[in-house]
């Protein structure tokens, strides 16, 4: 298991209002993680175990590695 955590941004006043505005311009909420991690790619078999996983605990899941 990777060792290595993800984290929350932290952002400033001005970002706040820059992610807030994206996040009304998407409809969507937006997560800010620290840029030091990117997401994993990922073969099809991984995917799918993945995504298994993420419907038997009923939860979100992102694999990452550190760069």
């Amino acid at each position: 298991m990777a060792t290595s955590q993800m984290k929350i941004a932290e952002l400033d006043e001005t970002r706040v209002t820059k992610v807030k505005t994206l996040e009304d311009e998407l409809g969507f909420c937006v997560v800010d993680l620290e840029k030091k991690f990117s997401l994993a790619d990922l073969s099809e078999d991984q995917v799918r175990k993945l995504q298994g996983a993420e419907e038997e605990l009923g939860v979100v899941l992102l694999a990452y590695q550190g760069n």
